[in-house]
């Protein structure tokens, strides 16, 4: 067994859109403000939808989608820091929605790197032998930590849910998820938190748009030399939705001119752990990207934290 690979993914959003005029109604702000600062026209919000729901209905998609049934997934990981309920974890909840019979199920938490955080370990129990097919998801229902008279947050956080497929591949196939790089910076993790028992979203906006500007170009290098891919080889970039500035300013120091771009932050708002697999599997959906080709995906966020690999495209 030589590794693992994506081989298929899934999204759910709700169904219902926030415009930034709707947001203009809540608080002192506009369209253009809104657009000129984060890049985002228009964002999904969950009325009774909960993030086990969302995980499940990405997850389900996913599943229908790789030609395995809910009998061969042995592994259930899902990566959220919006879930209100803390047992049974939002993995043994997604399980039980699909019929999933006895597998391993965890949550991770780091926020907005946290599908790196868990595809990464996926791929290392697939590696050592303790799975062979894993469901890996993000899910997010960040409405339910919003500050709706904070102009400064409530204009970016939204809610939706990504999955993958993860199998080993074959003792002759080359792997399809190449060696995570991650790691934190907690000396600034008062940047962006949610704490206490009745928290809401805090962000020191500055402070993140520094940090994720300088910083993560560099480790996005190291994810593909690890990998032994060239920059200039990638079909797409898929970074953690943040903000259009932010993801301009990362792409443009990794020097990928012939990557997509991802930016399903313009319609879906800040997912957090969702944004990534969101935003990657509206790719696969739309074959904007060929089969196998080159994907860097990397995720950053509260914590500080961050994580992330290049995986060949399902």
């Amino acid at each position: 067994m030589t590794g693992s690979r994506i081989v298929s993914m899934g999204h759910y959003q709700p169904s219902r859109v926030v415009t930034n005029d709707d947001i203009a109604q809540l608080v002192d702000t506009n369209d253009e403000w809104i657009r000129d600062r984060v890049g985002i026209v228009s964002r999904r919000i969950a009325d009774s939808e909960t993030v086990a729901d969302m995980a499940a209905a990405a997850a389900g998609k996913a599943l229908a989608n790789s030609g395995l049934t809910a009998a061969d997934i042995d592994l259930v990981v899902v990566a959220t820091c919006t879930s209100i309920d803390r047992s049974p974890n939002v993995a043994c909840r997604v399980a039980a929605k699909l019929g999933i019979t006895a597998p391993g199920a965890f949550d991770v938490n780091t926020a907005c790197s946290g599908f790196g955080y868990a595809l990464g370990t996926v791929d290392h129990a697939i590696r050592a032998g303790a799975s062979r097919n894993a469901l890996v998801i993000g899910a997010e229902k960040l409405s339910d930590f919003t500050d709706w008279t904070d102009r400064s947050t409530c204009i970016i956080f939204a809610d939706g849910a990504g999955a993958a497929v993860v199998s080993a591949t074959a003792d002759d196939e080359p792997a399809g998820i190449g060696p995570v790089v991650w790691g934190s910076a907690p000396e600034k993790s008062d940047a962006v938190r949610i704490e206490g028992w009745r928290p809401y979203v805090q962000q020191e906006g500055q402070s993140v748009f520094r940090w994720a500007t300088t910083a993560i170009a560099p480790l996005a290098l190291q994810a593909c030399e690890r990998a032994g891919v060239d920059p200039s080889e990638l079909a797409a970039f898929v970074p953690h939705q943040a903000n259009t500035r932010i993801i301009d300013g990362i792409a443009k120091r990794l020097n990928i001119p012939n990557a997509i771009i991802a930016k399903d932050i313009v319609e879906s708002g800040n997912t957090s752990a969702a944004s990534v697999p969101l935003a990657l599997s509206k790719l696969v959906e739309r074959r904007e990207v060929p089969s196998g080709a080159p994907v860097l995906l990397f995720g950053f966020g509260g914590g500080l934290t961050y994580a992330g690999q290049v995986i060949r495209c399902p």
